[in-house]
């Protein structure tokens, strides 16, 4: 039995909804970091903000680049960064740097 064809309305609820949870889960992962999320998925929460920011541009959607990254990291980006991001080990860094290279 072939599941029906989704609406572009029940797509677009589905993504809303996917999104909603993926911003939860990041904030239930404080103790993750940025340069983690870069050395495993190739993105972090900063990419995140910006594909955010891309999209409301697209949208003709006024968004600034600072609420972007307050809707993504559910506070200011500065408080963020203040409470919960540590510096780059040199093992992170070196990860990293070896990461960005084989691209």
């Amino acid at each position: 039995m072939s599941s029906p064809e989704l609406t572009q309305e029940q797509q677009d609820k589905l993504d809303a909804a996917a999104f909603r949870r993926l911003l939860a889960h990041l904030d239930n992962r404080k103790d993750v970091q940025n340069i983690e999320l870069m050395i495993l998925a190739g993105f972090c929460r900063n990419c995140f903000s910006k594909w955010y920011k891309a999209a409301a541009d697209d949208l003709g959607v006024e968004v600034t680049d600072d609420q972007a990254r307050e809707r993504i990291y559910g506070m200011p980006y500065s408080e963020w960064k203040e409470k919960h991001q540590l510096p780059a080990t040199e093992e992170q860094m070196a990860a990293f740097n070896a990461q960005q290279k084989s691209k």
